[in-house]
């Protein structure tokens, strides 16, 4: 009888509280600015390879036909390259003996670091355009959608899997590390930190190539794609773990290519961006419209 009365008492007070908890979140939304929730509502994230802004879903073949230039290198030249090289060649010991062949486990722990970057050589570029009270000649835009694009791999992997409290961790000491050494980097040599990104994603690339031989081989299932990346990618419905991987591994070679080609604007002393993207367009008109 206690506990019936109990159980009654719990009830009547839970509809109250539950009710007060529905106005509290009802008047909080009302709360929104408009315009603050008009841009949330229209923004998403968006990728950053033409292959994945058209109208058409893509299949597995329009994804295996993509050419990421795998196996593509840049040769060290200066003192700063071989620094960059060699390190990313010896931080890559770390997850090789620790993951071994968890890739799903390797890939999230690729992608807190991958995304760090980006943010950081943004933010940095974003305080000297604030300084020098100049433009900043389309570096920020393009890294800090580098980042963004590296979290959204990392919320596609999260879906696959849940990393235990110690690799939650372990997580944490190493993006706090890899945070504020390249932080450091790139103050002191913004021309070495891009090539040391560049030479990261090369090594992004093989670990994802090795992914897709553990998917072909049946060492992992080839499951379903998580809505997420079928959403962010614009892939097919029946897109599969596979399909994301190509997708992922597409992004890794555009970040590679496009941090080599920005490491080597800071040593040719070339850094506005905008100019020369202008001078390009300028050209490509007076091709199509010649003067008689």
């Amino acid at each position: 009888m206690l506990k019936l009365l109990h159980s009654q008492q719990h009830t009547l007070l839970a509809r109250p509280m539950a009710s007060m908890a529905l106005r509290s979140t009802h008047t909080a939304a009302q709360k929104i600015p408009k315009d603050l929730l008009r841009e949330l509502q229209a923004t998403r994230p968006t990728p950053m390879r033409d292959e994945f802004l058209g109208s058409n879903k893509l299949t597995s073949e329009d994804l295996e036909k993509m050419d990421i230039g795998q196996g593509k290198h840049h040769v060290p030249e200066t003192m700063g390259d071989r620094f960059a090289y060699r390190l990313v060649k010896t931080l890559r010991l770390l997850p090789d003996t620790y993951f071994g062949g968890d890739h799903y486990m390797r890939a999230v722990m690729l992608e807190t670091i991958a995304a760090v970057p980006g943010m950081v050589g943004g933010m940095l570029r974003h305080m000297r355009s604030l300084r020098n009270l100049s433009e900043d000649n389309g570096w920020i835009i393009h890294l800090l959608h580098e980042a963004e694009n590296e979290r959204m791999h990392l919320m596609t992997w999260m879906k696959c899997l849940q990393p235990s409290v110690w690799n939650r961790l372990l997580i944490l000491g190493a993006q706090g590390v890899f945070f504020n050494s390249y932080f450091w980097l790139y103050v002191f040599s913004p021309k070495t930190a891009h090539r040391m990104c560049g030479y990261l994603e090369e090594e992004a690339v093989v670990s994802y190539t090795h992914f897709l031989d553990a998917i072909d081989s049946g060492a992992l299932p080839n499951g379903p794609a998580p809505p997420i990346a079928i959403d962010y990618y614009n892939l097919h419905p029946t897109a599969s773990i596979r399909d994301v991987v190509l997708a992922v591994r597409a992004d890794e070679a555009l970040h590679r290519d496009a941090n080599h080609h920005l490491s080597d604007r800071i040593a040719a002393n070339r850094e506005d961006i905008i100019a020369d993207m202008k001078a390009l367009e300028h050209q490509e008109l007076k091709v199509k419209s010649p003067v008689h």
